[in-house]
């Protein structure tokens, strides 16, 4: 069971500022930022709007300013705090809304932290938002055993398996690979075998 958090200051001090525990940082996402916005570019997705949706202390708009200047950035937060802090659009990635979908959404490691019911609602509004690419991550039970160090990951969250985020994924999204996922709408081109199974 999910502890309930309360994103306020102390928890991005504790997740965000100390090198030690930190879960990622700029140096990390502009690596990871690289890969998928060169892979965008391979595939034709064109990047005019981006929605970054639990966006925390924005990690990535450096890196789509960097790779899609002229691209529009909306970054979403739940947490008050954060919204206050860098002037984030208050909104939830369950029910948040938006006048027109987007090119790429970026939703990292938000949906751990929701109930079965409500992590479901958010893919589905996810697909919603997206007429193109999604950058989708999150800590799975599989990372928790497997991959991830305990000691910087926070585990007091709801570890559902891989295949509980695959099956609802792909009712709306075609997998290919590094955490991208395209939606049918996407003009993007991509070979049978760049799609996962």
């Amino acid at each position: 069971m999910a502890k309930r958090y309360e994103f306020d200051k102390s928890y991005y001090k504790r997740f965000y500022n100390y090198p030690r525990i930190r879960a990622s940082d700029k140096k990390d996402v502009a690596v990871l930022g690289d890969f998928v916005c060169a892979y965008l570019r391979y595939l034709g997705q064109p990047v005019r709007r981006v929605l970054d949706i639990g966006c925390a202390v924005g990690l990535w708009r450096d890196v789509i300013a960097r790779h899609f200047p002229k691209a529009q950035y909306t970054g979403v937060e739940n947490s008050e705090f954060l919204c206050d802090e860098y002037g984030w659009v208050r909104g939830s990635v369950v029910d948040f809304k938006a006048r027109a979908a987007f090119d790429l959404v970026i939703c990292m490691d938000v949906l751990q932290y929701l109930s079965n019911a409500n992590a479901a609602a958010a893919i589905d509004n996810l697909a919603h938002l997206c007429r193109g690419a999604m950058y989708f991550n999150l800590l799975t039970k599989e990372d928790w055993e497997q991959n991830c160090d305990p000691e910087r990951t926070n585990g007091e969250v709801y570890l559902r398996s891989s295949s509980w985020y695959r099956r609802r994924l792909q009712r709306h999204f075609i997998q290919t690979g590094g955490g991208l996922f395209v939606s049918p709408e996407s003009p993007a081109v991509f070979w049978e075998l760049e799609k996962l199974e």
